[in-house]
């Protein structure tokens, strides 16, 4: 980073001598009182969550999806306000959702200087919030940026047995898997399990015969050989990527797996017919479906 490209105090820098008053306004953009970020920086949700922890600390915890922002989740809206932990009586401010969390020892830790809480906790704080699906994707990309495993949350949520949203939270940890690595991922395996078919593995590593792993399906059941994969718009538009993806649907095929390819408007626009799609190529391959 340059100078002044991560977020700061705008007295601080004046009184330093690192900057005026005229360039301040003129070349930053102010993201809380007195906190600023040059303007060609891109405001993604680890920047407005840097923002946040200059603007709040040092009795401040980072939480939610500015924690996760900063564990290495992705999809996450740059535009959402950023959200700590933080106790007491504060005056209120613009883009900052302020929780008045209780934590435990351990739940928090220090990375780039600031306080944020641990991956279990950021998935307790977001688990219990969030509609079921908005959950289940969050957690699912801190899941897969972090290593985190559902146990873990459950074990976190042992110690907090009267907290709000507690029990939605528990209803999700089972649907959970860091092995999606998009939302629509997560969308196709939800739209699967909620339809009562077997929950599908994720990631599945194929092998042809001389040992070589030529690909990772997104999920599937490896005893009935059935993979179903979401195709985005790369997978469509970009030439060497569709001619690799034929190649690779034969070379899986020869091999003896089913395929069901998912793209954007079979998922969003009928989800019935990708259900049934699978649930058909399950019975053919004999699942108890």
């Amino acid at each position: 980073m340059g100078t002044f490209d991560a977020p700061f105090r705008g007295s601080m820098a004046i009184a330093n001598g690192g900057l005026t008053e005229h360039q301040l306004r003129r070349d930053f953009t102010r993201l809380y009182r007195d906190v600023y970020v040059a303007k060609r920086v891109e405001l993604t949700a680890a920047v407005r969550a840097r923002a946040a922890w200059v603007f709040a600390a040092p009795d401040a915890v980072l939480t939610g999806f500015s924690a996760a922002a900063l564990h290495g989740s992705k999809w996450i809206d740059a535009c959402a306000p950023a959200e700590v932990i933080r106790s007491g009586h504060h005056r209120p401010a613009p883009n900052l959702l302020v929780h008045d969390y209780r934590l435990e020892p351990g739940e928090s830790t220090f990375g780039e200087g600031m306080r944020v809480a641990t991956p279990a906790r950021t998935a307790f704080d977001l688990g219990r919030r969030l509609p079921r699906r908005e959950a289940i994707v969050a957690l699912d990309a801190l899941c897969h940026a972090t290593g985190l495993k559902p146990e873990e949350v459950g074990i976190l949520a042992d110690r907090h047995p009267g907290a709000r949203g507690i029990a939605a939270l528990r209803s999700i940890l089972a649907d959970v898997d860091g092995g999606a690595e998009s939302p629509p991922e997560t969308h196709t395996r939800l739209e699967i399990i909620d339809a009562g078919l077997p929950r599908p593995d994720t990631q599945i590593v194929l092998v042809a015969e001389d040992g070589w792993e030529f690909a990772r399906a997104d999920m599937g059941w490896r005893v009935w050989r059935v993979l179903v994969e979401y195709d985005g718009e790369h997978h469509w538009k970009q030439r060497r990527q569709r001619a690799w993806d034929i190649e690779r649907l034969a070379r899986i095929e020869a091999l003896g797996w089913t395929v069901v390819r998912v793209g954007a408007e079979l998922l969003y626009d009928r989800p019935a017919a990708l259900v049934w799609r699978v649930r058909e190529k399950l019975l053919a391959a004999g699942a108890p479906v």
